[in-house]
């Protein structure tokens, strides 16, 4: 089942490319969702609306969860679950930047079973299934490990902050970034940079595809706390994503402040 899951993320994932690039740089309307949401395009919707209607009528007895979709508690009691992020990236999609993915998995009982993140604009396509290695445009791929210090970490600023590191330390790692959160994981996956991390709670949608692609890279893959990640979760949320090597990812744990001081911290 995951293979054949697999494909059929594939065929979609294409078809929500070549629609993304019918908006993309031709300045499509967009607005703000609101509650610090963020942005949304027409082309965010027009993705969702299509990736819904072929993945769903493929497979209807599946749940849905989608950044672009009003969540379906009944998702909760279904065996499998499509997890989509229709346009992982809309910032980047906005100012014609090439960094947007789409982010499409199938999770069985809160594991990633199949899994594809696609940018069309690169024409780039990374790929997993739970009995298959993970792939970037049908090459496997696999993670760089490094010690931490001077190492290559996707992460967004406020990783930065020095009191979420032991100590009030943070390590002399070299912070870069990407727009796509998914992306970031899987650029992780393929060894381009040695480690992928959000310390802050990430969306479903947006780690769950890549989240298999790393871990059948080669990478470990956990929450912040070192924990192993569900997915179909009620809230969709997972409290953080830790993406190396296994030497890497041991020393970037180390490293972190334990979260029980974090709290103790936020209540004085």
């Amino acid at each position: 089942m995951p293979a054949a899951d697999l494909s059929l993320l594939i065929d979609a994932a294409r078809d929500a490319g070549r629609i993304a690039l019918r908006y993309w740089r031709r300045s499509p309307r967009s607005w703000d969702k609101g509650g610090g949401q963020g942005p949304v395009t027409e082309a965010d919707l027009a993705v969702n609306t299509h990736l819904e209607t072929v993945l769903r009528g493929a497979r209807p007895d599946y749940g849905w969860l989608s950044e672009e979709s009003a969540d379906d508690p009944s998702r909760l009691s279904a065996e499998r679950c499509f997890i989509v992020d229709p346009i992982d990236g809309t910032r980047a999609f906005i100012d014609g930047q090439e960094g947007f993915s789409h982010a499409l998995a199938v999770a069985h009982r809160g594991r990633v079973v199949a899994a594809v993140v696609h940018l069309p604009a690169r024409d780039t396509l990374y790929a997993a299934s739970s009995d298959a290695s993970a792939t970037c445009n049908g090459r496997a791929i696999s993670p760089s490990d490094a010690g931490l210090q001077n190492a290559r970490v996707l992460t967004n600023r406020a990783s930065l902050d020095p009191a979420l590191w032991r100590g009030g330390n943070k390590p002399a790692f070299r912070r870069e970034f990407r727009p796509s959160l998914a992306w970031r994981l899987c650029l992780a996956a393929e060894g381009r940079f040695h480690a992928a991390l959000s310390l802050r709670p990430a969306w479903e949608w947006d780690i769950a595809a890549a989240s298999l692609i790393a871990e059948q890279a080669g990478c470990v893959v956990t929450d912040r706390t070192g924990g192993e990640m569900r997915f179909n979760t009620p809230r969709g949320l997972v409290d953080g994503v830790i993406v190396a090597g296994p030497r890497l990812h041991g020393l970037i744990l180390q490293e972190l402040a334990p979260i029980d001081a974090l709290v103790g911290q936020a209540g004085r």
